[in-house]
């Protein structure tokens, strides 16, 4: 029998919804900071998906990311907002995508509260550049995958399950409801 297929003996199914699926969102798009952003329409090279840094997670869970103005992105947003985000924190966990709405802004407050150095790499011209927009993403729904006692433990107990030849499952996965 396959191993992986066997019924563990501890809860490794944890659905989280309102405060508790922010405060996952939070974690683990802290933990990754860059996501793979999607959008459902393609008119560029990415085929619609493209690296980007969150910048900031709002206590209700949106999620803040700057792009230049006339990009693909911008466009393929204006068409459809529907997106989908995926992350990757480390190699076993921090693990998650969300569905949400996308919505452009040119708050100036926005771009100042959400500015940092590192961002002039892409708008010379500092936090005052003409090209700087502001998304927006209100997730509405995702999954997560992560461990339940961090990655130490989750490794010690994966390297202590080869040994003694037993699923040692430290993991935890479960639908995020915002």
């Amino acid at each position: 029998m396959n191993s992986t297929k066997i019924k563990q003996e501890d809860e490794s199914k944890k659905d989280l919804d309102a405060a508790e699926a922010v405060k996952k969102i939070k974690e683990l798009a802290d933990q990754a900071n860059i996501c793979f952003f999607c959008t459902e329409s393609s008119t560029g090279q990415t085929k619609g998906a493209r690296p980007m840094s969150v910048l900031k997670v709002d206590d209700d869970g949106t999620l803040w990311f700057v792009s230049p103005k006339g990009s693909d992105k911008n466009k393929e947003i204006t068409s459809n907002p529907s997106v989908r985000l995926y992350f990757h924190g480390s190699a076993h966990s921090d693990l998650m995508y969300l569905i949400g709405e996308a919505f452009l802004h040119k708050d100036r407050s926005k771009i100042n509260d959400l500015w940092n150095p590192f961002l002039k790499t892409w708008f010379t011209e500092g936090k005052d550049d003409p090209r700087i927009s502001i998304i927006k993403v209100q997730p509405s729904e995702g999954y997560y995958w992560d461990s339940k006692h961090g990655n130490m433990v989750a490794t010690i107990k994966m390297v202590v399950g080869s040994v003694i030849g037993k699923t040692i499952d430290d993991s935890v996965e479960g639908t995020l409801k915002v």
